[in-house]
Formats: C-alpha cells, sequence, structure tokens
C-alpha cells in the first residue's frame, strides 16, 4: 500500500451530490445538487473535516445549470477568472456535456443514469485522482463503484459508504468505450459469474458496480449499524445475493461498520426562518402551540392547539416507507380519537398520494388529515407544529426524519428496523428514558400501538410531557450532529491510513 510523507494526509470524498460546502474551501464553494440523504452526510463530513483542519479535497459532476454557471455566456476575462477558481480550489468538478443541462442529480432513465456515473468515474480515475495524489479515497454508492478498483490498483485505502442497495450493472466494453481503460484493474471488479480472463469477460460477463464497490474496497460502511447487520444475515429479499455476500465478507473480515447520518444543522428551531415562532427546549410549549396554530391554519385543519397532531414529512414510497399501513387504518383511527381531535398531517410527495387523497374525500375529513405537496418550509413548520412523527417503514438503511423531529420537539413513532432501531427508543413509563415509540411487527396493528402508545402519553399531564420533551430536545442536540458523524468517519480513516489523520481533533 501506497504511504506518504504529509504531515496531514489528503482525502478525497467522490460523491454525485452534496448539498453545501463550507466557505472558505474554494472560490466556488456555493454549489447545491441534491437528491437524497447522501447529499446533506456528504456536505456534513466536508463541512466538519474541513472545520477541523483536515486536507480534504471534494469531486463531484459539474452540474451547471443546478450550480448557475452557464461557461458559455462568460467573456474572455471572466472565463479565466472563472477556471483559475477551478484549479485553485480543493473542489474538483467532473467535466462532461452529460452534466451540464441537468435540472436534477439523477435522471429517471436507469440508462441515463449510467451514461452519467461512467463519464463522473472517467473523469475521477483519469483526470481528478492524478491532479489530487490522494492518500486515502471515500467513494458512495454504486455511481462511483469503478473507483475502489482503480485506487487498489494504485495502492490508495479506499472508503465505500453504501447509502443505498441500488445498483447497475454493465461491462467492461461499455466502460472502455466511454473513455475509461480497465484493463489494470478488471481482476478487481465484480461480475455476474466468474471471469476467465479479460477478453472472454470483456463484453458478455456483465458488471455490478455497488458489488464492485464493496469489494473492491479496502474498507466500508452503511448509513446504520444495523441496517448492515440485517444485510448480512439476509433479512431482505430485495438485496442482490453478490452484494449480501460481499458485504458479509467485509463484515466478518472486520472491514465493515455502521456509521449514522445526521441531520443537517440548520434543522434548528431557536434559528429556522421557516418556523413562525422559534423556540428552544426551554420554551417548547409555547413555542410549538403557536407554530401548531399556524400549520393548521395554512393547511386547512381546523385550529386546535390542543389537538394531537401526527406529522408524515417523509417519501409515500409503499414499497419502504409503510404508507400502505396507515392507509389502511386512517378511518379507523381518526374514528376512535374523534373526540379528542386527533389530526394527521401528510406533507410529501409519491405514488401514494392520491390514495390519501380518496380516503380523505371519501370519509370528509378534511378538517382532520391534510394531505400536501412537499414544501420545505412547509415541512418544517409541521416538525415544530406536531406532536408526533409517524415512519413505520418496512426497511431503513438511516433515515433523518426521526431525528429531525426530535430536535423540534416531535416524538417518532417508528418500526424498530435498520436506522429506526439505532436512533429511536421507546419511551419508558416514567419519562425518564426514550425518545419515542418503536412497534416490531410490520402490519397495520403495528402501527395502531404505536399511535395508540402515543395518544397514551398525550394523556398525560401537561407538565409530565414538557419535561420529556425537553429531555429528548436537548438530548437529540447532542447525539445527532455533524460532530459526531465526523468523528466515526475519522476514526476509520486512521484505521486505514494506520496513523492520527490530524492531532487537532482530540485537543
Amino acid at each position: 500500500m501506497r504511504t506518504s510523507a504529509r504531515k496531514n494526509p489528503r482525502i478525497l470524498i467522490v460523491t454525485p451530490e452534496i448539498t453545501y460546502l463550507p466557505e472558505g474551501m474554494g472560490n466556488i464553494q456555493h454549489l447545491r445538487a441534491k437528491a437524497g440523504g447522501m447529499a446533506d452526510v456528504s456536505a456534513s463530513l466536508v463541512a466538519a473535516l474541513f472545520r477541523q483542519g483536515a486536507d480534504v479535497h471534494v469531486s463531484l459532476p459539474h452540474y451547471r445549470k443546478m450550480f448557475h454557471v452557464d461557461v458559455g455566456k462568460l467573456v474572455n476575462d471572466e472565463l479565466r477568472v472563472y477556471m483559475n477558481h477551478l484549479s485553485g480550489s480543493r473542489i474538483h468538478l467532473a467535466e462532461d456535456r452529460v452534466f451540464y443541462y441537468r435540472d436534477s442529480v439523477y435522471s429517471s432513465y436507469s440508462s441515463e443514469c449510467l451514461l452519467q456515473a461512467i463519464a463522473f468515474q472517467r473523469e475521477v480515475i483519469n483526470n481528478i485522482i492524478p491532479t489530487v495524489k490522494p492518500d486515502l479515497i471515500h467513494c458512495n454508492d454504486w455511481m462511483t463503484g469503478l473507483i475502489p478498483a482503480a485506487a487498489r490498483r494504485l495502492g490508495i485505502p479506499c472508503l465505500c459508504t453504501v447509502h443505498n442497495i441500488h445498483t447497475q450493472k454493465t461491462s467492461l466494453e461499455v466502460i472502455e468505450d466511454r473513455g475509461i481503460d480497465a484493463a489494470p484493474f478488471w481482476s478487481n471488479l465484480y461480475y455476474s459469474r466468474p471471469p476467465y480472463n479479460y477478453e472472454e469477460s470483456r463484453s458478455g460477463n456483465q458488471i455490478d458496480l455497488l458489488a464492485s464497490g464493496i469489494f473492491a474496497s479496502h474498507y466500508i460502511n452503511t448509513v446504520s449499524p444495523t441496517f448492515l447487520l440485517e444485510v448480512v444475515n439476509g433479512m431482505y429479499g430485495f438485496v442482490p445475493e453478490g452484494i449480501r455476500q460481499e458485504m458479509a465478507g467485509k463484515y466478518y473480515a472486520g472491514c465493515a461498520v455502521g456509521i449514522l447520518n445526521s441531520p443537517d444543522a440548520d434543522y434548528n428551531p431557536e434559528e429556522d426562518p421557516a418556523l413562525t415562532v422559534n423556540y428552544s427546549a426551554g420554551s417548547h410549549v409555547e413555542g410549538k402551540r403557536d407554530n401548531k396554530a399556524a400549520f393548521q391554519e395554512r393547511t386547512g385543519l381546523t385550529v386546535n392547539p390542543e389537538a394531537p397532531l401526527f406529522f408524515w414529512p417523509h417519501r409515500l414510497d409503499p414499497a419502504q416507507k409503510g404508507c400502505p399501513l396507515l392507509a389502511n387504518i386512517l378511518y379507523h383511527v381518526i374514528d376512535k380519537y374523534y373526540h379528542q381531535n386527533l389530526q394527521i398531517a401528510i406533507v410529501a410527495n409519491g405514488s401514494y398520494q392520491q390514495t390519501f387523497r380518496d380516503i380523505v374525500a371519501k370519509h370528509d375529513f378534511y378538517d382532520r388529515v391534510t394531505v400536501c405537496d412537499f414544501d420545505e418550509n412547509l415541512s418544517r413548520l409541521g416538525f415544530a407544529a406536531s406532536d408526533f412523527m409517524l415512519m413505520p417503514s418496512l426497511f431503513e438503511p438511516c433515515g433523518l426524519p426521526q431525528m429531525i423531529c426530535q430536535y423540534y420537539g416531535s416524538l417518532p413513532i417508528v418500526r424498530n428496523t435498520g436506522g429506526l432501531h439505532d436512533t429511536v427508543e421507546h419511551l419508558s413509563g416514567d419519562g425518564s428514558s426514550g425518545n419515542g415509540f418503536r412497534f416490531n411487527d410490520y402490519d397495520n396493528g403495528g402501527l395502531f400501538w404505536g399511535i395508540d402508545e402515543a395518544m397514551r402519553f398525550y394523556s398525560r399531564p401537561k407538565e409530565f410531557r414538557a419535561a420529556v420533551i425537553d429531555r429528548v430536545m436537548r438530548s437529540a442536540k447532542m447525539r445527532f450532529n455533524h460532530d459526531v458523524t465526523a468523528q466515526e468517519y475519522i476514526k476509520i480513516y486512521e484505521a486505514m491510513l494506520e496513523r492520527p489523520l490530524l492531532s487537532k481533533v482530540y485537543e
């Protein structure tokens, strides 16, 4: 393995999406390309490493349209300044026309996503790695799955973070026709069948990109410890066997861990501009009451700050998020707690949105149940307004809403799986421990039981509830934050480098 004489090892983080880059990292730090949680964790890790003095570099595609950069309209002097900014930065943008005119990170067409991924990796392998000369490379998901194989060939240790189990397959022929010379590292890739040699596998033996990233990396991590164990133990039929086997191999070799993501720091009820009234743990009773009234008025719910409000802020994905469970019991929940004025607010997009709208229309629940298109500011107000957050997922690699809601004093109701298991503990009877309500079985009864538990809590004296929410809000800020997440990644980096990343981390 290659070693470096640098006092501060150089880390290259390769990611197809990022929420922001820290001030001072480069002259083009105001970049944003987000599709999901990967963007948040990439941003938080880069910011924490940079703040702590690490020699961190970032590579991402140059989404000119999303970055509001139109090079064609720059005059010669402006273009010269712009290119100089690029060359003097820790930010390394992969250049290819396939990125320039996109208005979203990923295409809805898998073939187009594959071409984007290959173009991105071509630039990283051919140009960015030779320029940066990193001591360690940190890759993310299948879109960077070829890079660990190239890094291993170069003797550079590589960490692969698995955010989701999505993958794509392609061939050596397609990869090489798109400008990547894979011959030097072809044997470090994962094929659909054992390869006989390079020539016979070039066109007829499909490469699994995520399995390749896991196979070739020196170390991997998932975004929660429990999800890693669930995959290794074969709990999910949707995980391809090759991916499961490679993750299990890394796990049993001691080269795999789970590291929880953390929410972005701007989810802060004390400063969030989307809220009607800002508040802290100490002033949450009045703050949440005012925000609830504002949210109810804005969404058409009956304005009643005393009504228990349940909030659904994440995708309406029936395959993962458990929205069929809520749809199945929605009428019965409203009926059971009708006289307690229970309300449910859904601020989310997805295929199940119309199902909920139909239920609301059929039973004339307009004053009790609201179904809104996702809006960032409305969602933030919903966290502040709500008493409980619903997340009955079938599986969850990590999840962020169950952590965000605790920042705002809303208790999560979750199924006991993956990252939800790692971040939510069932509230004790005396309120001294726990931060939400957790049920085991993925069925209608399990979710109904969780809602019943929440309503039992809501029936307790106001002083009792206020003390519990105060404790949960303070604990969440200490437990779920970027610095905690970054420290866990630094531990992996140091194990891979076999030396401290930077001494000031421990001062």
